[in-house]
This record gives C-alpha cells, structure tokens and sequence, in this order.
C-alpha cells in the first residue's frame, strides 16, 4: 500500500458500497484517511474493509439528490471527526434509451443523483472546508461521455457535463480558500455496474479495442483519485483528466 500522505485527513465518499467508489473508499483509507462513505446499498463491507486498514470509517444510508440527506451525512460526519478535508463526488445513475422513448422521471431521476448529487455534496463540502481556513480538495467521477456523444445516453451524458463545467467554475470561486476542484473522467471501466449493460464477452472485446487493450479497473480509478487530493497535486484545479485507456483518442 502506498505511503500515509492522507494521514489526519477526512473524506467523504459517496457510491462506496461497490465498484469504483468502494475502491476509491480502500485507497485513500490505505492512506491514512479516515472515511465517511454512502450509498443507497448497503455499504457494511466496505466499512469492515476500511477500518481493516487501521482508519475510521462509518457508512450512511444516502440518497445523495436529496439535500435533507446530504446535510444529514455531512453533520454526522462533523459530530465523528470534527472535519472535511476531502469530498469525493462517486455516485451516479443512467438510463439507456433514446430520446424519443425517454421519459421526463427517467431524466430527473438520472439529473437527480449523477448532477444533482456533486451539486449537494461539493456545496456542503467546501462550507465545512471553507470555515475551518485548512483549504481542502473536491474530485467528481465524471466520464469520458461528457463529450462523447454515446447513444441512447443523453441524460447521463449531459449530467458529466455540466458537472465538468460546474468543477472548472467552482476551482475558480474556490482557489482563494485553498479548496482544489478537479474531475477525473473513466472510460470504459470494468465494474458491477457495466454487466447490466454488457456480456462478459462484450466486455472482453471491448476492453481489447482499446489503445491501452484493456478496460479499466476500479483501481485504476482509485489510484488517479488519490493523486489528485494528495500534496502531489498541490498546484492542479479547474481539471478533467480522462483515465480511459485512450477511447477519448478514437472515440
């Protein structure tokens, strides 16, 4: 495991029951960070994972759209550990259908977690960061598909999107505080969540017409993540930095 660079840091992780968010969970914690994680599943493997690791961590039951919630995580986890110093903006929902089959509570429950959720979580975040004057670091998973035009996707699209906006216009209004607000945007990632959409051998085709001739990993996610909120990055905001393999080169 890497060195302790997160050590005396608290994060906030949202999604972190499985796939991308439960590795980003293992990777800062094997940092040193103690975690704050949610998800709409339960999420206490992941909690016996962490604290496996030597951290603290406690899990919420969080619809992360809804604000009441939101605040509901965030003050348990002041009452825990006194602060935020970094939030992770995991959580995300899609649809898979064109536009002339959509309905209007498809797009509002995808709108819902995946643009709403980041909006919540980053606002609530920075207030915490912003009143203990120690700076701090926001990272939303994002998506290559903020600008691939992937069909039938449009909802889901169109939230990474404005969500890379939103990120490059908070780094601007938060840079005084000392708060860094970067994105990292997956490619075609493997995880839990692509098999409702994908065969195992799609998958594996897949994964071999990429340049770099494998889908990503969760890790590989994870590992971008704790660079991008560690010291290392001390001199980075306002940035969407693809972790895909290179299907943003030929897609």
């Amino acid at each position: 495991m890497s060195e302790k660079n997160l050590q005396g840091k608290v994060a906030v992780v949202s999604g972190a029951a499985r796939g991308i968010g439960r590795a980003i969970a293992l990777e800062l914690a094997g940092r040193g960070a103690d975690l704050a994680i949610c998800d709409l599943l339960q999420a206490g493997e992941t909690v016996a994972a962490v604290e496996s690791l030597g951290v603290r961590c406690f899990a919420q039951q969080t619809d992360v759209g809804d604000r009441a919630q939101a605040e509901r995580l965030f003050e348990a986890t002041g009452n825990r550990f006194g602060r935020v110093d970094i939030v992770v903006n995991n959580a995300a929902q899609t649809v898979r259908k064109p536009l002339v089959d959509l309905l209007p509570e498809d797009v509002e429950k995808t709108w819902r977690t995946t643009q709403w959720g980041p909006f919540h979580f980053s606002q609530l975040g920075a207030r915490m960061m912003i009143a203990q004057g120690q700076g701090g670091s926001i990272v939303s998973i994002t998506s290559v598909l903020a600008h691939i035009p992937h069909l039938a996707s449009s909802p889901y699209n169109g939230a990474k999107a404005a969500v890379n906006q939103m990120t490059r216009t908070w780094a601007l209004e938060l840079a005084p505080h000392g708060i860094r607000v970067n994105a990292i945007e997956p490619g075609w990632t493997d995880t839990p969540g692509e098999r409702a959409f994908a065969s195992e051998e799609e998958l594996r085709a897949g994964g071999e017409a990429l340049p770099l001739g494998r889908l990503g990993s969760a890790q590989d996610i994870a590992k971008a993540v704790a660079f991008l909120v560690s010291a290392d990055a001390s001199y980075i905001t306002g940035a969407a930095i693809p972790v895909d393999g290179g299907i943003s080169l030929i897609r």
